[in-house]
């Protein structure tokens, strides 16, 4: 039997890495810009990897240290220093889509588990079978597998462990390897620095083959243009039973670039609905997708490629559907004060006195707070608290209210 079922999440910074466990996550995935998937919106360096993993580990969590760029020969050159390193910090695993980059991990990683990068697209029990003789642990299986075809990689291979995206953004391109970027604007999505020119709204053109000339396909668009190569957002959270009794062991989630308020969530929402386990009430999934991942700003959800490719969506009518999350701060403490506690926050969004709010808490339901009542931290009463001006505020409520609980605004 493998280890107990595990929650997988992404982390671009080492607070959405502490977000990532205080909401439930059992293990994260980071990664340095310079071989890493992640060039930008990334906050990770050589240091912080160093200090993540003693945290994480600390916590009796795991990090899983992303190395799944496809190289170049100056990659190479650079990759054997940063290995040295990791083989000291002892990361629970490198993921790696590149055959080159598996070789030098072997060599200078030896004792540190490969897990095989969704990037290297295993879609077949075979390739699953030869990436398992060259020393891979685990295989993070290509999008474009399906709920079947899982079952049967998993029964030919039986002692390979099996992760699976469950919730994000879908690439158009074939297990994301996809040359739009690099074309249209010179950033390798291969190299970790894709501008996602797919979520990008197009004039209306027609397509034709040369070889059928006049049978022109017409691209519709309407006055916002046409978002022809944009894939809606992956959410299986109604099929994790199905998931787990075809032999997935690791449940990912897509978004080191997602906002703390984003990853928290759906950390939250997934570590409910995978505590269910394999007998967990459709209706229950169902009910846990409506309260935390419907207000979630999207392109709208999809199941993907996991009940057949004629599933698979692509949205086209626009790049993402304009929700108001309602995303307006942050707590970072409590302090007592008197029979009350002042929760102190970091705005994010303009909240106004007088407010309703809802907050996501780490453990535990969620409260709701009617006529809120702010103040800055000098005790004044404020009319509104708003993000970007590193200004703090408070308000009291009758019991403490843990750090890393995320407000939302309902009204």
């Amino acid at each position: 039997m493998f280890k107990k079922l595990e929650l997988l999440a992404p982390a671009g910074s080492p607070e959405k890495m502490n977000y990532a466990f205080a909401y439930g996550a059992d293990a994260v995935y980071i990664g340095i810009p310079d071989f890493s998937l992640r060039v930008r919106i990334n906050k990770f360096d050589i240091g912080s990897v160093r200090l993540a993993i003693e945290k994480a580990h600390s916590l009796k969590k795991k990090v899983y240290v992303t190395v799944n760029i496809y190289a170049h020969n100056e990659h190479i050159k650079r990759l054997p220093e940063y290995l040295k390193k990791l083989a000291i910090w002892k990361p629970d695993a490198l993921i790696i889509s590149d055959p080159g980059i598996l070789k030098l991990a072997k060599k200078y990683c030896s004792k540190i588990d490969i897990h095989l990068s969704t990037q290297a697209n295993a879609t077949n029990w075979q390739a699953v079978k030869f990436w398992q003789e060259q020393g891979a642990q685990r295989v993070i299986l290509g999008r474009e597998v399906t709920l079947e075809e899982i079952k049967e990689i998993h029964k030919r291979v039986p002692k390979m462990e099996l992760e699976y995206f469950v919730h994000g953004a879908m690439c158009m391109s074939y297990s994301g390897r996809c040359m739009l970027s690099a074309w249209l604007t010179n950033r390798s999505a291969n190299l970790g620095d894709c501008a996602q020119p797919c979520r990008w709204k197009y004039k209306a053109i027609e397509i034709e083959e040369e070889k059928r000339l006049g049978q022109r396909i017409p691209v519709e668009e309407d006055e916002h243009g046409t978002y022809i190569f944009n894939s809606k957002d992956l959410c299986l959270i109604e099929y994790l039973p199905e998931l787990i009794e075809v032999g997935i062991t690791s449940f990912k989630i897509e978004g080191r670039a997602k906002s703390v308020a984003y990853l928290a969530t759906v950390i939250k929402a997934y570590r409910e609905a995978l505590d269910k386990g394999e007998k967990a009430k459709k209706s229950d999934l169902k009910k846990l997708k409506k309260i935390y991942l419907d207000n979630l700003m999207s392109r709208g959800y999809t199941t993907g490629f996991l009940f057949g490719k004629e599933k698979a969506e692509q949205e086209t009518r626009f790049s993402h559907q304009e929700k108001d999350t309602g995303f307006v701060g942050e707590v970072l403490e409590y302090k007592k004060n008197g029979k009350k506690y002042q929760i102190v926050f970091k705005p994010h969004n303009a909240l106004l006195n007088g407010s309703t709010i809802r907050i996501l808490m780490a453990k535990g339901k969620d409260l709701g707070i009617k006529n809120l009542q702010l103040f800055n931290l000098k005790g004044e009463k404020i009319e509104s608290a708003h993000g970007g001006n590193g200004d703090l505020a408070y308000f009291e409520y009758n019991e403490p209210i843990l750090p890393k609980s995320i407000l939302f605004k309902k009204d």
